[in-house]
């Protein structure tokens, strides 16, 4: 009975050996042909459009997307930028968000823009004052957005269509 059971242990464990060496042994043509197949990528999302709108209790913004939702940064920032240059974005205001795409493009693959919403738009809610587009560079979509006040935020995404949003609480 014992022998049995030994003999049985001996022959799985030879035959889980021999299964990890194969493995390691595959030539390299195999494994790569084999990654290469399976890391297959989705389209870079389009940003197309953003709004705005005022609620009984709070202001939102609206990035609508072409693609999938990708990874967004909101960020307080002392003061909004262009991107590449620099320079300073001309809205008013005490107070600002970033809120940065990637990956993500407002033009397509031949440089031509995709993007229909505002550069630059100044906005009389009561809580959001300005919007810009300040850069579509190298993967990343980065919008402005300026503020009187403290603005006190809620950022997700929805879908059906793709979109992100960010709810200032008056």
């Amino acid at each position: 009975m014992i022998n049995t059971r030994l003999r049985q242990f001996v022959a799985l464990a030879t035959g889980a050996l021999l299964a990890a060496c194969l493995s390691f042994a595959a030539p390299a043509s195999a494994s790569t042909l084999t990654s290469a197949t399976a890391d297959v990528q989705a389209p870079t999302p389009l940003v197309v459009n953003a709004r705005w709108g005022g609620h009984a209790t709070y202001d939102r913004i609206v990035i609508d997307l072409q693609g999938y939702t990708p990874t967004v940064t909101v960020t307080p920032v002392a003061q909004l930028v262009y991107d590449g240059s620099g320079k300073p974005v001309p809205l008013a205001g005490k107070h600002f968000l970033e809120i940065r795409l990637n990956p993500a493009a407002a033009h397509d693959d031949a440089g031509g823009s995709v993007y229909q919403g505002p550069k630059l738009q100044k906005i009389y809610l009561s809580k959001l004052k300005g919007l810009a587009m300040t850069g579509d560079y190298e993967g990343y979509v980065t919008f402005g957005a300026a503020f009187d006040t403290v603005p006190y935020y809620r950022a997700y995404s929805l879908h059906s269509p793709e979109r992100f949003v960010v709810d200032i609480a008056h």
